[in-house]
């Protein structure tokens, strides 16, 4: 759209009504296209020109929880690839020593330590004091707080049980919040360091998520948990972030195989590391976030209906599974 300054300047000055009326159109009118190229052409920047950051200037070592599987693991090959030495945070032995045989035999010179830890057993103060001695010991400069629970099928709030409510609750906010407080401290004392929580789109992106109404509480805390630690650090040299993917193809989101819209756990670790320290809330993965711009322009109560009924037909074939178990 090409604006005759001249004759603009013109119909504003013109005492006719209609003609102001239609250089204030035309005013608005050739701000709203400056504003969609200027939103356009961040996009871009953000998603395919801006160079990721140098990592190790946080510290030479980085703390991941839930490794062992997903996005987790996906991270640790990332950040290994950018020369960062590793925390491992598992809680399954045999594939903490799958995993670190893996990283050594692909980057020879980082240096790994693992933890054994199960996060919903009733005592985690010995877990957490061998992480927290870790962290006193090492120049720990980053933290992806990975490790996240969520319903095995969708299902209506009632229907939660008990241990599913405490170990769900437990697993995304305690433990998200208990990391924080053990590496906060050390990262202030050298005056550096990035924080990742793993939120979801179904909190961040998603008007709704029903049928999976305390798993989407408990990412939302995270969500907000993390932007306000965010603007709390952000002088003292600590990045604070929640990413809100939205589906990858995990065992903890039941998917096998990857698409351009559900990337491997992999890809979205890329994207993801690309992302550390910048935004407070972010979208890593490209797709993802036309998908969010998709949703913020459809009705929500349409969007509701949409993940309503997608929720019951995942209830539905959960509570079927679960039968046919039960009949074995």
């Amino acid at each position: 759209m090409v604006v005759d300054v001249a004759e603009l300047r013109a119909l504003l000055t013109d005492s006719a009504p209609e003609n102001r009326v239609l250089a204030v159109l035309a005013v608005v009118g050739a701000l709203s296209i400056v504003g969609i190229i200027g939103r356009f052409c961040t996009w871009l920047w953000r998603y395919f020109l801006r160079p990721g950051k140098n990592l190790t200037r946080y510290g030479s070592w980085a703390l991941v929880t839930g490794c062992t599987d997903g996005i987790g693991k996906g991270f640790c090959f990332q950040l290994a690839k950018r020369r960062l030495n590793l925390i491992l945070v598992g809680r399954s032995q045999e594939k903490l020593d799958a995993l670190t045989s893996e990283l050594k035999a692909k980057y020879k010179t980082v240096q790994l330590r693992t933890v054994l830890l199960d996060f919903l057993v009733p005592d985690l103060s010995p877990g957490f004091k061998q992480i927290e001695e870790l962290v006193a010991e090492l120049d720990v400069g980053i933290l992806v707080n990975n490790a996240g629970l969520s319903y095995p099928y969708a299902r209506f709030f009632h229907e939660v049980d008990e241990d599913l409510m405490r170990n769900l609750i437990r697993m995304n906010v305690e433990v998200i919040v208990r990391m924080v407080q053990i590496v906060i401290p050390h990262m202030l004392k050298r005056k550096r360091g990035a924080i990742v929580n793993i939120g979801s789109g179904s909190a961040s992106v998603l008007p709704s998520d029903p049928l999976y109404a305390l798993y989407a509480g408990t990412k939302g805390f995270i969500d907000i948990f993390s932007r306000n630690l965010s603007v709390e650090y952000k002088n003292s040299g600590i990045d604070v972030q929640c990413q809100a993917p939205l589906h990858v193809a995990t065992k903890l989101a039941s998917i096998r195989r990857s698409s351009l819209f559900c990337p491997s756990p992999n890809s979205y670790a890329q994207s993801g590391v690309k992302w550390i320290g910048y935004e407070s809330l972010c979208c890593p993965y490209w797709p993802h976030s036309l998908l969010w711009k998709l949703v913020n322009l459809l009705p929500h109560s349409l969007v509701d209906m949409v993940r309503m009924h997608s929720g019951l037909d995942v209830r539905r074939r959960g509570k079927a599974k679960e039968a046919r178990k039960k009949e074995q």
